[in-house]
């Protein structure tokens, strides 16, 4: 294990790979590591191969050290700024009951206003069918 790296520590490296998961970056000769699909940059990555290219030059932070594995968790994202959030636009109130039955009326017929109809029409057919 390379004494030479530590969690937290922003360096470049070099992309040697590239897999639907993520990409692989070599931070020297020896040490390489893993920059999964989801670190690569901020918002939804749905084709890593649109952003990252074998042989790009990079900038990783170091997420993680297993020392066991020897597995180097890497994040580019980790170094860029964050997006700033768009402002959204505040909801268009909803209309006062009132004025939402007048629109019903003027439109298609409510639930309410056929449920009568339905009971005579339902009421006919039991006194046709004795």
């Amino acid at each position: 294990m390379s004494e030479k790296f530590q969690e937290g520590q922003v360096l470049e490296g070099k992309v040697t790979g590239i897999q639907p998961y993520g990409a692989f970056v070599a931070l020297d000769d020896q040490v390489q590591g893993l920059v999964h699909i989801s670190e690569v940059t901020h918002g939804f990555v749905k084709d890593i191969n649109e952003h990252l290219s074998e042989g790009d030059e990079v900038q990783v932070k170091i997420l993680n050290i297993d020392e066991k594995s020897n597995k180097y968790s890497l994040s580019i994202r980790a170094t860029q700024e964050a997006p700033k959030a768009e402002q959204r636009r505040p909801r268009k109130q909803a209309a006062p009951k009132q004025q939402q039955q007048e629109d019903a009326s003027a439109g298609f017929n409510t639930l309410k206003d056929k449920l009568e109809d339905w009971i005579k029409q339902s009421d006919d057919r039991e006194k046709y069918r004795k």
